[in-house]
């Protein structure tokens, strides 16, 4: 059964974002940034992460600067291209770095939340069951564990899935059968699994494309606010 809990003190928030601090501090290699950019590394850039891949860069833009973790054997040279030429030069150059020069950095949009939406204005709208549940459809199979569902009929319309990187932060990934949109089940599922993940102490986040307002507009509903924090990858 989902637990629901909005954080309703100073001291509630403040704890939520001590959890933001350790899951980027452990996801990256170092959180808060301490320079701009700093250039790190972390036992993921090697090691499958939650869906047994490696993310070799991945970093954090907020306001407060920028951290970025690459793979060990060029944290030096990203550095050095840092220390000459700024954030710029290290977007230029990281490509070759890692060996993959067609590749760029590209930015989404990274949120989180200390006070999801709570119940009264966001009703629940699904059930947690095992992802390998008849019911539920193969894109959810990956997360594991539990997934948040809705079912309308008796059949999946819509879901959340967990990204779980660590003990301190779970990202959640939603998805909607087309002929179900327009009903607010992402939102609802959303705010839904959020009030669970700070229940069970961890911080929940939410990425994605700047281009996906559809996307924007669930996670603003859901308590995701855009703070202007970016997350950082390198694709071709």
């Amino acid at each position: 059964m989902a637990i629901s809990r909005r954080p309703n003190s100073e001291a509630d928030s403040a704890d939520v974002r001590r959890r933001l601090d350790d899951h980027l501090a452990s996801w990256l290699g170092q959180w808060p940034p301490t320079g701009d950019p700093v250039v790190t590394t972390a036992a993921g850039r090697v090691e499958p992460g939650w869906d047994g891949r490696v993310q070799s860069v991945i970093g954090v833009s907020s306001p407060a600067g920028v951290v970025l973790s690459v793979p060990p054997h060029i944290v030096q040279g990203a550095r050095d291209l840092a220390a000459k030429g700024g954030f710029d030069a290290l977007v230029a150059g990281l490509g070759e770095l890692i060996g993959r020069p067609d590749a760029q950095l590209h930015a989404g949009v990274f949120r989180w939340t200390d006070s999801p939406a709570p119940p009264e204005v966001l009703p629940d709208a699904g059930i947690w069951m095992p992802s390998d549940d008849p019911r539920v459809p193969a894109w959810l199979h990956p997360f594991g564990g539990e997934v948040l569902v809705a079912l309308i009929d008796g059949g999946y319309a819509a879901g959340v899935g967990i990204k779980r990187h660590d003990r301190f932060g779970h990202e959640l990934a939603v998805g909607t059968e087309e002929r179900f949109t327009g009903r607010g089940l992402g939102r609802r599922l959303v705010a839904q699994a959020a009030r669970r993940v700070i229940a069970e102490g961890m911080v929940p986040t939410y990425l994605h494309d700047p281009r996906n307002t559809a996307s924007a507009k669930v996670a603003d509903a859901a308590g995701f606010p855009d703070l202007g924090w970016k997350i950082l990858g390198l694709w071709p």
